[in-house]
């Protein structure tokens, strides 16, 4: 499966479960490290934040990782989706980066994390 198949199929399964995706250019520093977006709850709905300048190996990363936050079982996904998702989720496989730091849930005072 190529990667656009891939980007459109787990942007599919996001909507399944009633996720927004957002694709928005997040700046940072130039010192800072380049985050890629994660996974956010904001007023109790779940949302995907993409950076537009990611390429899009790093936005499959984003998505799989956000959406192996959820109980995938419950839903039917293609099985070579479901092998990117596995992938994905096995830290002895995928990369040790610091886009993976940054793409955890962060939750503030409030309840609400991005």
């Amino acid at each position: 499966m190529d990667e656009s198949t891939a980007i459109d199929r787990l942007e599919e399964l996001a909507e399944e479960f009633g996720i927004q995706i957002r694709y928005e250019p997040i700046n940072l520093d130039e010192e800072s490290t380049h985050v890629t977006g994660g996974l956010c709850q904001l007023r109790g709905k779940y949302l995907i934040i993409i950076n537009s300048r990611s390429t899009l190996r790093e936005r499959i990363h984003t998505l799989a990782e956000a959406m192996n936050h959820f109980d995938l079982d419950q839903v039917y996904i293609r099985p070579a989706i479901r092998e990117l998702l596995d992938r994905e989720a096995d830290p002895s496989i995928s990369r040790n980066t610091t886009e993976e730091k940054h793409s955890q849930l962060n939750k503030s005072e409030d309840g609400e994390s991005c």
